[in-house]
């Protein structure tokens, strides 16, 4: 099967796997696992920061963020079509009683700074505190879009004039990276934490780090085994992490052109038309054309039949997600397939 749904579909590769079978581990909990203590060192300077934290999953991390940096009754300012906010099963406000300031995302996944400003509360007793505000990049439900470092220390500026944290769900902050052409610690600089992802585009099985500053990835700790995130021999899968991040970002520029290969094959057929003509990074986003019969569960099941497995957004929103496991020669065969289902 070609599987396009996500890019955490990865499998470990032979290599990744001879990494993880040789795995020096400890207690990590402890802090004894050696594998997991260099991953952490090496994703801290990667992106910059004083220290990182391996946590199991992304949403975890993200939400071992927002737990760490506000008390029950705060607020945090985040996008509409933001991951934290859709497809993070509500955790910051079932779990630490934080509320979410919802203000739009713009196509090009941005918040605009006079909308971050507004949101901002001013002191009130009537008014709950204001305290971090969060961004996303890539940005998976605006196309995959890159946000740029400029952008990232516009409201890196408003944060701190206003003395909030600022978190940046970083999944595919690799991915923004390689379509922008600059090093990933300048997209961050800013931010008082960021969270990345080595279970999608990475190709790892497992897990994710969150990078800050010493003292808050101290406390992060603490929120992750709160969390139920503490792990003991991680080492193992840990090295998988490590191998991807010391093998596997220089293959993501090659994701990003498949993505765009398969754009320009797709662009012309009847039915449907694409949400970026050029897509940004490693998504192409498929809305179906109103008079199409119908919809994109349909298309789905007809295209399994034809060895070929997308996902949706919604009935009229297709996603395609290149990645490690998608080759040069699987792009025509989707491409056909899809003339054969829209026929």
């Amino acid at each position: 099967m070609i599987d396009l749904r996500s890019d955490t579909v990865t499998l470990p590769t032979p290599e990744m796997r001879e990494a993880i079978a040789s795995a020096e581990v400890g207690d990590d909990v402890y802090g004894e696992d050696p594998t997991v203590n260099l991953l952490e060192e090496e994703s801290a300077r990667l992106l910059g920061k004083d220290a990182a934290l391996f946590i199991p999953s992304g949403t975890m991390g993200n939400l071992a963020a927002v737990l760490t940096h506000c008390e029950r009754g705060s607020e945090i300012i985040l996008g509409d079509k933001s991951h934290i906010f859709l497809n993070e099963a509500g955790g910051a406000a079932a779990l630490g009683g934080i509320q979410p300031h919802i203000i739009p995302n713009q196509k090009d996944g941005t918040l605009r700074l006079e909308d971050i400003r507004e949101a901002i509360r001013f002191d009130d007793i009537h008014h709950p505190r204001t305290r971090l505000i969060t961004l996303e990049n890539t940005h998976n439900m605006c196309g995959g879009a890159a946000l740029s470092a400029v952008y990232t220390r516009s409201v890196g500026e408003i944060a701190q004039e206003q003395g909030l944290k600022f978190h940046l769900d970083g999944a595919r902050i690799f991915n923004a990276a390689s379509a922008l052409g600059v090093d990933p610690a300048d997209l961050v600089q800013p931010l008082d934490s960021v969270m990345f992802c080595l279970s999608k585009g990475l190709g790892a099985p497992v897990g994710s780090m969150l990078c800050g500053d010493a003292e808050f990835i101290h406390r992060a700790r603490r929120t992750r085994k709160m969390l139920g995130g503490a792990m003991r021999q991680a080492g193992l899968i840990a090295a998988a992490g490590l191998y991807a991040l010391r093998h596997h970002l220089p293959l993501l520029t090659e994701d990003h052109r498949r993505a765009r290969d398969l754009a320009r094959g797709l662009a012309d057929l009847s039915g449907i038309s694409l949400l970026d003509l050029e897509p940004p990074s490693n998504m192409v986003y498929l809305k179906l054309d109103p008079d199409l019969p119908y919809d994109a569960a349909v298309i789905k099941e007809k295209l399994k039949g034809h060895g070929i497995l997308i996902g949706y957004e919604n009935l009229r929103l297709i996603r395609l997600v290149t990645h490690l496991w998608i080759r040069d020669q699987d792009i025509p065969v989707v491409i056909q397939g899809f003339k054969e289902v829209l026929s």
